[in-house]
């Protein structure tokens, strides 16, 4: 699957799970880590937990496995790596803290997600 469509099947899948605030940054040109990074929020620990393992769970269904995981079981700030595609799922405190958004935004490069 190309990276911008699978990119948009995760805010996707992110949304019906009631994420907040869910952004795709094309980083293609800033970095060689990924194409894409997905930020999006969860209103508290579990629910930031939740979205992780739900996200995980839904593309293992389909033989897609993120490379990497970071904490997650923690629920402040979970990170999945799919290469591609990495993906940032904060609570709202350490979301406010970090603010990738901000750091990686060219003014043409961030875009909100909406279904």
């Amino acid at each position: 699957m190309e990276s911008q469509e699978f990119t948009k099947e995760i805010c996707k899948f992110l949304s019906s799970k009631k994420a907040d605030d869910i952004l795709m940054v094309d980083v293609r040109e800033k970095t060689v880590l990924c194409d894409y990074f997905v930020i999006c929020s969860g209103r508290n620990t579990t629910q930031v937990k939740s979205l992780c393992e739900n996200l995980e769970e839904r593309f293992s269904k389909e033989g897609i496995e993120p490379r990497r995981t970071e904490g997650v079981k923690e629920g402040r700030w979970g990170v999945i790596d799919y290469g591609d595609v990495i993906v940032h799922i904060f609570n709202d405190e350490s979301r406010l803290f970090y603010h990738l958004e901000r750091l990686w935004d060219e003014g043409n490069n961030v875009e909100r997600y909406s279904d």
